[in-house]
């Protein structure tokens, strides 16, 4: 039987896939008569299979040595493509994770969805998307990887555009893509760098061949860069992230999915490519500065959104961006935890954010108010998924951030004061949104909203029991560090050590400063509850996300669309002209010839003779 599971679990990808393609006939409208409901008990019960058989690999993987599972595809001389699968508890834990958040929101969107006429298509697609991240996570061929994550890439597009009738829904599936483009045709590049340099495609590898690789610092630089540039659209860093925002006008249910792991699977694969990346301190420094520049200013631009879907989705840029920066100082298993840390209470906050809209059929945060003592499964939901996402004991970002920390000797002592701030922000985020929407008087909107219907209640229910059991699965998992502190380098400075010892506590302090002033704004009204911020300019600064998108029309946009001027007026007047031209001279001088031939044999024989006599001339004068 384990050899059974084993050898078949290559196939675990393809339940999602089976399930999409079995429901493509009420998704395209041939079967009307049973209503579109089938569609997503037959997605619903193929995601519990790869569950259960993801679950039944686990365990049979844990502690175990990992194996690779090689399938040739195309072979020819110097060329050798082979699709390779590695069963370990990473990957196979990793996919585990996929299937387990797939299930849960695929649950939550009957009710989510229960009215919406295209709720077959949905299934669809979230069976589509479900196989492509699935693959990524047991992928170690990086030909693979690219195409898996180019089905990922479409997948996304479709889901943000479902409800296509809609104009602003079909610009931000449009931007979407196109922003993933600009990052995965580097990507790309970088593929095709990396196989040649290497010889091979697959990671494990690529691992080996880094560590004995001389390259020169440019092209190792240029390597490092082509290679980050596709996670970086995958992951909403800057200056590829306003894809992610805009993506918000997608159904609840797959944001759910978009926010938690489809952003990760970027970062799986930033992570395992680290090695190579390494052979560049440029590119290490790259990730660095560009997690940093993310981090932060996600984290402010949150502060300052009024849409409720938006205001945590900056969040999402953020803590990717801590991702990047882990990935930076080579820190791999800081990176990994994060992004399991994360799923799971940024899963369990858009959870009840769906609840919040369905409810009160409004995304803006102004409109809202008093839901606490009418949603309690809901409020209870939102407040542990807002303390899963900062650093508050014992729940497992608190663990992750300070199995980091306990690392401090091996980073930048800045890099504390960037978690600090980042922990500070989120919270005060948090705390904000919470007193917008269930805190303060009952709004028109909030006045008569129920709680949601059992089909969402239950999932979100059972997602805040798995995002309270976090630290009690890490422990289980040995991920968990001791309490005692590591012993200090003694030729290390006061200072530092200073820093060292005062670490976790700060990061305690600076999320309790930032509940703090949420609530003295937000919730014990020390001021007039304020829906911006004191200052206007500020205010607009952060609301329109630094101006990025209007900088980018008055570069990027502008360069393209007056080169695709200059080219159109180039194709129309000098190419068209040139074509025009030919083609009247040829109509004129055949309409000359008409008038200037009678048709007689003997003047066609004559005509050939004089140019053949023409052509022997001229050949002979030229010797």
């Amino acid at each position: 039987m384990t050899q059974f599971l084993l050898q078949t679990s290559w196939c675990i990808p393809f339940y999602g896939l089976i399930g999409a393609i079995l429901t493509l006939p009420w998704a395209m409208g041939l079967v009307r008569r049973t209503g579109p409901r089938p569609a997503a008990y037959i997605n619903l019960l193929m995601t519990v299979l790869a569950f259960i058989h993801g679950s039944l690999l686990f365990r049979i993987t844990w502690n175990h040595l990992p194996l690779h599972l090689t399938y040739s595809w195309l072979t020819a001389p110097g060329l050798d493509i082979s699709f390779v699968v590695e069963i370990s508890p990473l990957s196979v834990g990793a996919m585990e994770l996929v299937a387990g958040l797939s299930l849960i929101a695929q649950f939550y969107a009957l009710g989510y969805m229960e009215k919406d006429w295209a709720i077959a298509r949905f299934y669809a697609l979230l069976g589509f998307f479900e196989a492509a991240i699935s693959g990524i996570a047991l992928s170690d061929s990086l030909f693979l990887t690219y195409g898996l994550l180019e089905m990922l890439t479409l997948s996304t597009y479709l889901l943000v555009g479902f409800w296509y009738a809609q104009p602003l829904v079909v610009t931000a599936a449009r931007d979407a893509f196109l922003t993933k483009r600009v990052g995965d045709v580097l990507l790309l590049m970088g593929v095709v760098a990396v196989s040649a340099l290497s010889g091979s495609l697959t990671f494990s590898d690529l691992e080996f061949w880094a560590e004995t690789a001389q390259l020169q610092p440019l092209t190792a630089t240029l390597l490092g860069l082509a290679l980050i540039a596709g996670p970086i659209g995958k992951c909403a860093q800057f200056p590829l992230h306003l894809w992610l925002d805009k993506a918000m006008e997608g159904p609840n249910p797959a944001s759910i999915l978009r926010n938690s792991i489809v952003v990760s699977g970027g970062a799986f694969v930033l992570i395992k490519l680290q090695p190579v990346l390494a052979l560049s301190p440029i590119t290490d420094g790259a990730l660095i500065a560009l997690g940093t520049a993310t981090a932060i200013g996600a984290s402010l631009v949150a502060i300052a959104q009024i849409d409720i879907k938006r205001a945590f989705s900056h969040t999402t840029s953020a803590y990717l961006g801590l991702v990047f920066i882990a990935v930076g100082l080579h820190q791999v298993d800081v990176a990994l935890l994060l992004l399991l840390t994360h799923a799971l209470a940024k899963a369990l906050l858009f959870m009840s954010v769906g609840a919040i809209i369905l409810t009160t059929s409004t995304q803006d945060m102004t409109e809202m108010g008093g839901l606490w003592s009418r949603m309690p499964a809901t409020t209870t939901a939102f407040l542990v998924g807002a303390s899963g996402m900062v650093a508050v004991l014992p729940l497992g970002m608190f663990w992750t951030m300070r199995r980091w920390l306990d690392g401090f000797w091996e980073v930048p002592w800045w890099l504390v004061l960037i978690l600090l701030l980042v922990n500070g922000l989120t919270a005060l985020n948090l705390t904000r949104v919470f007193g917008l929407v269930f805190a303060g008087k009952p709004q028109p909107k909030t006045r008569r909203t129920p709680e949601v219907p059992w089909p969402m209640a239950l999932p979100m229910v059972s997602m805040t029991i798995v995002t309270l059991l976090v630290p009690l699965m890490l422990q289980q998992w040995q991920l968990l560090l001791s309490w005692s502190s590591p012993s200090l380098d003694t030729s290390a400075s006061s200072f530092n050590a200073f820093i060292h010892q005062a670490a976790v506590p700060l990061l305690l302090i600076s999320g309790v400063i930032g509940v703090a002033i949420g609530a003295a704004l937000y919730l014990y009204g020390v001021t007039k509850r304020p829906v911006q911020l004191p200052w206007k300019s500020v205010q607009e600064l952060l609301a329109y996300d630094f101006y990025i998108d209007r900088l980018y029309g008055l570069t990027v946009v502008l360069l393209v669309s007056r080169i695709s001027a200059i080219s159109a007026w180039i194709d129309r007047y000098i190419i068209d002209g040139i074509v025009n031209i030919l083609g009247l001279a040829t109509l004129g001088s055949g309409e000359g010839l008409k008038y200037s031939i009678s048709g007689q044999s003997q003047i066609y024989v004559l005509t050939i003779t004089i140019g053949v006599g023409l052509l022997v001339i001229l050949m002979l004068w030229q010797f």
